[in-house]
């Protein structure tokens, strides 16, 4: 009898299709924006919307969890410490996928998924709100001033 099975095959058994995965989610950590097929893009989505919703508690649960599916510990701190925060406020939803056309050796539908967010703007942003405060000095205390170098000149003997 047929059962409904989520999930696409692409024509790879589990173990390949669990590595395929773990690749194209990894690079679009790395790079944020990747260009694949359209039938890998949407297979993957799923699979990176959720290690980005574990990402967003920080915990060390999450930092655990997203260890088992992620082998690299940089990118588990790349998914902690920067994409978690960014997607903080959001339901879901984390990803996009644009459509660029076929690919010209075999017509495959090729399109680009990347986040919905810029992370590199929003560093910047929380950087800077974070930055110290600057220490006013007051209006009555004098400015410390380097000591004045005396003037070497040479002077040519005749």
């Amino acid at each position: 009898m047929w059962k409904r099975i989520s999930g696409r095959k692409l024509g790879r058994n589990t173990n390949q299709r669990k590595a395929l995965f773990r690749n194209l989610a990894s690079q679009l950590i790395i790079r944020e924006a990747i260009t694949t097929t359209e039938a890998k893009a949407k297979a993957v989505k799923p699979f990176i919307e959720k290690l980005i919703t574990i990402a967003r508690s920080g915990s060390l649960n999450s930092r655990r969890a997203l260890l088992s599916e992620m082998t690299q510990e940089s990118l588990v701190k790349k998914m902690i410490e920067r994409i978690g925060p960014t997607f903080k406020d959001r339901p879901g939803g984390y990803t996009r996928i644009i459509k660029l056309g076929p690919r010209v050796s075999d017509s495959a539908k090729m399109v680009r998924i990347e986040f919905v967010e810029n992370i590199a703007e929003k560093e910047k942003t929380v950087r800077k709100e974070q930055k110290r405060p600057q220490i006013k000095v007051k209006e009555g205390a004098k400015k410390r001033q380097a000591p004045k170098k005396p003037n070497k000149t040479k002077v040519k003997a005749v």
